[in-house]
């Protein structure tokens, strides 16, 4: 005989989880409670409620996504924690990250008046006396999951894996000032530079200080690389100074990464997808930075293991004008 009972709706126990306590919060999400409801405070507006079926609340929608992408666990298990289903989450997660990524020019900026530029410039020289500083750049790959469409191949990087490879300026207190996501894995960093709306405003004048970038991209009046073959006593302070500046965008990554496991893991939706959620992801570490937030240590000891060396980029020359400039700071600066 078939079987007519109705099973108990499993999705539709849910318990407001800014009602545990601070410990057992940041124990699930990675964050602090505070953060969380931060977070909700700026997006409450835009969480529409679904009025098909049961509502998602913003704190059910926020933490869904935290969760997801701060521990990148699967996503049923995040749905089962939640009472909904997966595919609640994977849809949840699109949403947050449209948000957010909508809203980054909020949070994702780079110093424009004066007085911003000089404190800027003022932190970066704390570090190892390298004047006049308003960025240190590079570019981190993020795996995707095989892109299998047209042009698949392209998003295969030099390591042998699908990626995204993401342009990142920092400050010297490790928060992302500009980002761009929009490139395949096999493009170099020199060529996603070079054709990004940041470097026509520093062509433009828009910045008094110069960027700091390794030796993967070409120097120029405005982005300093280290020298190849120092000679000189000046031009080897200039080189210890300039990597110790330029460091601080390595532990940009560093801290990003350990703050979001989906950005060390991979990420498997589709690529548009993806973007979103890493320009999402950064908007939420500038946040985290601004209010003080903790890294969470429960898997501190791990990240090694998922870590990979960065991928070598070949020696780019120095433009004439940039080879003059650079002379003439280390003349003038590493006497």
């Amino acid at each position: 005989m078939l079987d007519t009972t109705r099973r108990p709706d499993r999705h539709r126990h849910r318990v407001n989880p800014f009602e545990l306590s601070d410990e057992d919060f940041r124990y699930k999400y990675r964050f602090s409670k505070r953060f969380g409801e931060k977070i909700v405070g700026i997006l409450r507006e835009d969480l529409v409620h679904d009025p098909r079926g049961c509502p998602l609340s913003p704190e059910i929608q926020v933490v869904c996504a935290l969760r997801n992408w701060a521990r990148h666990e699967i996503q049923d298990d995040t749905a089962d924690l939640h009472g909904v289903s997966q595919p609640v989450v994977s849809r949840t997660c699109k949403k947050v990250a449209e948000i957010l990524s909508r809203k980054s020019r909020e949070f994702i900026k780079m110093p424009t008046t004066l007085n911003e530029q000089q404190e800027t410039i003022r932190k970066f020289r704390s570090i190892a006396n390298f004047p006049t500083v308003i960025g240190a750049i590079d570019c981190t790959h993020i795996r995707v999951k095989k892109v299998n469409a047209d042009g698949g191949q392209l998003y295969i990087n030099r390591k042998g894996f699908s990626s995204i490879n993401v342009q990142v300026v920092c400050d010297a207190d490790l928060k992302i000032m500009d980002i761009v996501t929009r490139w395949r894995g096999s493009v170099h960093d020199s060529r996603i530079f070079r054709e990004c709306r940041l470097k026509q405003r520093f062509e433009a004048g828009a910045f008094s200080g110069i960027l700091l970038g390794d030796s993967g991209y070409p120097c120029t009046p405005y982005l300093f690389t280290p020298l190849l073959n120092p000679t000189t006593p000046q031009e080897e302070r200039y080189n210890r100074s300039h990597i110790r500046t330029r460091n601080t965008v390595e532990r940009c990554f560093g801290l990003w990464k350990q703050r979001f496991r989906c950005l060390l893991r991979g990420m498997f939706g589709d690529i548009e997808t993806a973007k979103k959620t890493i320009v999402a992801c950064a908007v939420l570490h500038n946040m985290a930075i601004d209010m003080r937030e903790d890294v969470f240590s429960g898997e501190r000891d791990s990240i090694e293991q998922y870590s990979s060396e960065p991928i070598v980029q070949r020696y780019i020359a120095p433009s004439i004008r940039g080879n003059i400039r650079r002379r003439q700071f280390i003349e003038t600066h590493f006497q």
